[in-house]
């Protein structure tokens, strides 16, 4: 079933994203595989009226070759050059298709709705490891997801987390 898989990685460039992707590339991905990197926008920034037929569905489907900075900025997103090396890195020695999709709203939600509408195979989360006063009031946004998934959740917390 190679090339079949659909690895989804939830990314929003902080360092518990990029040890899951880091996580996701050491553990999961194989030959032939598609990368997809999900980042979710909290603004609604529009550059150009198209951005609005791509509000409820998210982006086209962006492949890694278009990951510059104008094509970036057109969407509003800033990816760091660590997230860029990683999967530069992957689909060299890895031989995957790596892609980004960018959806606009609630977090939790749009994430979910990618699973759905891309469709992934699995999805791999970081965790901001976040203490319990804090994830009762702000909400964890892994914790949602493992809980309304229709797909396998895995939750990469970062190394210096206890």
């Amino acid at each position: 079933m190679e090339g079949d898989r659909r690895v989804g990685v939830a990314v929003d460039f902080s360092p518990c994203s990029t040890e899951a992707l880091k996580w996701t590339v050491d553990n999961v991905i194989r030959t032939g595989d598609h990368l997809i990197l999900v980042t979710v926008r909290s603004e609604v920034f529009y550059e150009e009226g198209e951005m609005q037929l791509w509000e409820t569905s998210g982006s086209p489907l962006i492949p890694l070759s278009e990951f510059c900075e104008s094509i970036m900025k057109k969407y509003g997103v800033k990816p760091d050059p660590e997230t860029l090396d990683i999967v530069n890195t992957a689909a060299a020695q890895k031989e995957i298709v790596v892609l980004m999709k960018i959806y606009w709203g609630d977090a939790r939600e749009k994430i979910c709705e990618a699973i759905d509408n891309i469709p992934l195979s699995c999805l791999v989360i970081g965790n901001r490891g976040l203490g319990v006063i804090k994830r009762v009031i702000m909400g964890s946004v892994s914790n949602y997801v493992v809980n309304n998934a229709s797909c396998p959740v895995t939750v990469v917390k970062q190394a210096n987390h206890e």
